[in-house]
C-alpha cells in the first residue's frame, strides 16, 4: 500500500501495518469498523470527515499517512518483534528524509517493540525520531476497544494542540 508522505508535513500518522481489507483496496485505515477517520475529524484536523479514499487530500492539511511493517495481515499480532523493529529502521530513515514536525504512531504495543520502549504511554515521548517529535496515540482499528472514541479524540486534540 503506497505511502501517503511528502517533505516537510506537521505530522505523519503511522499506523501497525494494513489490514487485509485495506491491503485489497489500496487505502490505509479502510476497514468500515476502524476509527481513524472519525477521531481525526473529530480532533479538528480536517474540517469535514474523509474517507479512506480521499488519503491524498490530507497531504495539503500538512498531514501523512505511513505504516510500521507493510505486510498485510489479518491482525497486527502475527507480526514479530524482529520485523516490527526492521519496520522501526525503516520509518527512521523516511523521517530523516521527509522531516516532518511529529511522527504519532497508532498503537501502543507495536510502537513498545519496534522502538524497545515498554513502558511508553499515551502522549509526547521523551525521544525524538530523528528531528521529529513522537507521539503516542491508541490504536484506532474496530477490534481495539480499550480506548473509547472520546478518550481517542481527547488523544488526538492533544496533539493537534501541541503542533
Amino acid at each position: 500500500m503506497p505511502d501517503v508522505l511528502a517533505p516537510g508535513l506537521d505530522v505523519i500518522f503511522c499506523g501497525i501495518n494494513p489490514g487485509l481489507w485495506s491491503a485489497a483496496v489500496g487505502h490505509h485505515f479502510a476497514r468500515p469498523g476502524n476509527r481513524f477517520w472519525k477521531v481525526l475529524h473529530a480532533a479538528g484536523f480536517t474540517e469535514e470527515l474523509l474517507s479512506p479514499f480521499d488519503e491524498r487530500r490530507l497531504l495539503n492539511m500538512g498531514v501523512g499517512v505511513t505504516n510500521l511493517v507493510s505486510r498485510a495481515t489479518a491482525s497486527a499480532v502475527e507480526l514479530d518483534s524482529d520485523e516490527l523493529q526492521r519496520g522501526g529502521r525503516s520509518l527512521a530513515r523516511k523521517v530523516r528524509r521527509l522531516r516532518p514536525g511529529v511522527v504519532a504512531f497508532l498503537g501502543l504495543t507495536a510502537y513498545r517493540s519496534a522502538f524497545d520502549r515498554p513502558g511508553a504511554t499515551v502522549g509526547e515521548q521523551a525521544e525524538r525520531l530523528g528531528s521529529a517529535r513522537l507521539w503516542l496515540l491508541p490504536n484506532p482499528s474496530g477490534a481495539q476497544a480499550y480506548y473509547q472514541d472520546d478518550a481517542m479524540v481527547s488523544a488526538l486534540r492533544a496533539l493537534r494542540r501541541a503542533i
